[in-house]
């Protein structure tokens, strides 16, 4: 398989680095959070509760995920 550099802020770099799962690549997330259906068909799917509910779930994975990474890096 062929393969393209991209350019990204560093800004943009961590916000993917911190999204992205252990077990995927840089590649692999990228295709996770850019595929699917366009947001724009999943407008009134959930109730607004729902979203604050799913979002701060989400939230809260992200953090830990970043806890965790913070304390592998901490250790080595």
């Amino acid at each position: 398989m062929t393969t393209k550099t991209v350019r990204l802020d560093e800004d943009v770099y961590q916000m993917l680095a911190e999204r992205k799962r252990d077990d995927e690549t840089f590649s692999d997330a990228v295709e996770r959070l850019v595929g699917g259906r366009p947001l724009v068909e999943l407008a009134g799917i959930y109730s607004e509760e729902e979203v604050r509910e799913i979002e701060d779930a989400l939230d809260a994975k992200y953090q830990r995920e970043k806890r965790a990474r913070s304390s592998e890096l901490d250790r080595s």
